[in-house]
């Protein structure tokens, strides 16, 4: 196999267990949404107003920055506490970026409030970072 074949071959690895990692972490992100009503507030991006469109709106986003992360990442899934830490990281830029500006911008809200909901959606944008990176690891296990 070519180096490029081998490397676009690696890159398509990553892009995978980083899409279903995404997936993992966007789901137990959204347990926590969903008790406590934000998935509502999601759902609001494609002009809805129900929890479950929230939830698969939400599903989808989380698997596109899984995508993002496993190809920027994917080559460190054997290291767990380096993935581990650009988890923490990875979750609080996109808390900052998503939760504070993109989303209340794209509802009409101001941005960059800190109230009661947007601690709950950092701790819920940290826990999907965790979760991501440990799961990048876990379907890294394995790997030669």
């Amino acid at each position: 196999m070519s180096t490029i074949a081998h490397a676009r071959s690696h890159a398509v690895t990553h892009a995978w267990r980083g899409v279903l990692a995404g997936i993992g972490g966007g789901i137990v992100f959204g347990v926590l949404m969903a008790m406590t009503g934000m998935l509502e507030s999601v759902a609001m991006l494609v002009g809805a107003d129900d929890a479950i469109i929230g939830g698969v709106v939400h599903l989808i986003i989380a698997a596109a920055f899984g995508l993002v992360f496993g190809l920027v990442m994917g080559a460190y899934s054997d290291k767990v506490w380096t993935l581990l830490g650009a988890g923490v990281v990875y979750g609080l830029v996109l808390w900052v970026v998503g939760g504070l500006m993109i989303m209340p911008a794209w509802l009409g809200m101001e941005m960059f409030v800190f109230d009661q909901m947007a601690w709950m959606s950092l701790a819920g944008h940290l826990l999907f970072g965790i979760v991501l990176a440990g799961t990048m690891f876990a379907l890294s296990k394995g790997d030669a």
